[in-house]
Formats: structure tokens, C-alpha cells, sequence
């Protein structure tokens, strides 16, 4: 770990960003360039003192999950990333097999979707990235550890996926998940280890999910409508569209309704609800 070539790196990054450019509002005149520490701690999902230290040069060494969420809180290109890890001491994931990196285009059009739930999942399901609204309205993944910030871990394993959708569709969506899932797996190929490793997880400690995974059914998600119940507003109806980069590693999930519709109306009160503990108890609502 090269503390002050990182905390360096770390300040200078900072201080190229404005407030704007991670979707934060202006506000005030400031007196120093850039995005305030605060904001980058805010961003990255830690605190303020532990980032503070990294810039000072006093903190302990970031794990490689928190060097990642860094580099997405600074808006950080690929070659950017991997440099910010080697200066933590650690090794750049491998890019070809990899997409816990979100590119800066796709979170530029994410910090601007201020009126409409949006999320960022890799091409395994993995929530990379949620706004505010796609938390109200599906509960926060990001945060979870290990194997449960995985869409399909979470429906087959954990079953806490079940209590977000309407129960007449949970038949359907679980196949909907799996063919997804298989669809990404052909596409990464045999040497993404994380592909094999979750699949394999699957198949052992769900039958359901094994019983799916053996009719080889496989399709890539471009659109879906589904009825989201949501712990405060009920039941909401959304279309789904899907909007994967050139090389499908990643996609960007924005969830609407028709204009004017009830659905529609119940999707702008999300931010007066804000975020809600989901539960079983939630599908009676």
C-alpha cells in the first residue's frame, strides 16, 4: 500500500469532480474546488473519518470491496480503477470477466434519473448501483454481503426476492431469473470462475432453482412488466426496461408507468415514503 501516492490520487480525483457530475446539487459557493469529503464518503457507503484518514494518510489498509466502492463514488475509468487499486496494495480485477465496475457514462445517466427508480446490475444479477427511488421501491441491495447481492440468491436461497412481487407472478419471474442467469453464463464462457461458482452454489442448496436450471431455458432481458409490492403504496405495476452496455457485462434497469396512471402516481410518492424494511408480511398488502 503506497499511502501518499493514494492519498494523493484520492484527492486530486476529488477534486475534479463537481457536485453536478455525481448527481448532487450545487448549492453554495464553495471556497475549494471539487466535491467535498463528506460527499465522496457519502458515495462510497463508509465514513467520513475512515475516508478522511485514506487522505491523510493515516487510515489502514481499504479491502478490495472498499477500494471498488471508491473508485465508483470518484467516477473512475477502468485504468483508473486498477491504478487506485495497485496503490492500495491490492490487485486490479481481471476486466474481461469482471463487472463490479460501473463505467462513468452508465452512472451519469443514473445520477440523473432523479424522478424514476433505476438500478445497476452485472450481467449475473449482481446490484451494483441503486438510486434512492429504486430503494423505496425494492428495498436496498447493494449493501447485503456475500452471495445475497445476487437477484437469483436471493429468490431461491435467502427467499427474501418473493416478497417484492405480486405472488401470481412468482412462478414466472423465477424463470425469468434462471433463463437470464444461463443466458449470462454462455456469454462469460467457462473461465468466469464467479459464473461457475454461483450456479454451482445454486444447484446445491436449491432444488427449485435446480429443477429450473435443467430445462435449459435461456433469454437475455430487454423488457418485463411486473407488480411490485411495495411495504407502504401496495401493489405497483411497472414496465421494466432493460438497457445493456455493447458487450452485456452490465445493464441499467428503469422501472415506469404509463403517464397520468395510478401507478404512475404511486411511483412519485416514493420519495415522500422513502425506503422500507421488505418482509413476508408485505405480499398481503
Amino acid at each position: 500500500m503506497d499511502r501518499p501516492a493514494l492519498a494523493d490520487f484520492l484527492r486530486r480525483r476529488r477534486e475534479l469532480l463537481r457536485p453536478e457530475d455525481v448527481g448532487l446539487g450545487a448549492g453554495a459557493r464553495r471556497r475549494t474546488p471539487g466535491l467535498r469529503r463528506e460527499e465522496v464518503a457519502a458515495l462510497a457507503g463508509m465514513s467520513v473519518d475512515y475516508y478522511t484518514r485514506l487522505e491523510q494518510q493515516r487510515g489502514p489498509q481499504p479491502s478490495e470491496q472498499m477500494v471498488a466502492a471508491i473508485a465508483r463514488a470518484l467516477r473512475c475509468s477502468l485504468d483508473e480503477r486498477d491504478h487506485l487499486f495497485h496503490l492500495a496494495g491490492h490487485t486490479a480485477p481481471v476486466r474481461m470477466h469482471r463487472a463490479d465496475h460501473v463505467d462513468p457514462a452508465i452512472l451519469r445517466v443514473l445520477d440523473r434519473l432523479e424522478d424514476t427508480p433505476a438500478i445497476v446490475v452485472s450481467h449475473l444479477g449482481e446490484t451494483l448501483v441503486e438510486n434512492r427511488l429504486a430503494r423505496a421501491l425494492l428495498g436496498g441491495s447493494v449493501d447485503l454481503p456475500g452471495n445475497e447481492r445476487y437477484q437469483a440468491w436471493r429468490w431461491f436461497v435467502t427467499g427474501t426476492e418473493l416478497a417484492k412481487y405480486a405472488p401470481e407472478q412468482h412462478e414466472r419471474l423465477a424463470r425469468v431469473v434462471v433463463a437470464s442467469l444461463r443466458a449470462a453464463v454462455g456469454l462469460a464462457g467457462p473461465k468466469d470462475r464467479r459464473a461457475t461458482e454461483l450456479v454451482t452454489e445454486l444447484q446445491r442448496r436449491s432444488p427449485a432453482f435446480r429443477e429450473i436450471w435443467e430445462r435449459h431455458e435461456v433469454a437475455t432481458r430487454w423488457s418485463d412488466n411486473k407488480t411490485i409490492v411495495q411495504p407502504e403504496l401496495g401493489r405497483i405495476t411497472v414496465d421494466c426496461q432493460v438497457l445493456h452496455t455493447d458487450d452485456q457485462t452490465q445493464a441499467l434497469l428503469l422501472f415506469t408507468a404509463p403517464p397520468g396512471s395510478e401507478d404512475a402516481q404511486k411511483l412519485e410518492l416514493l420519495g415522500v415514503v422513502g425506503t422500507q424494511q421488505f418482509g413476508a408480511d408485505s405480499v398481503a398488502r
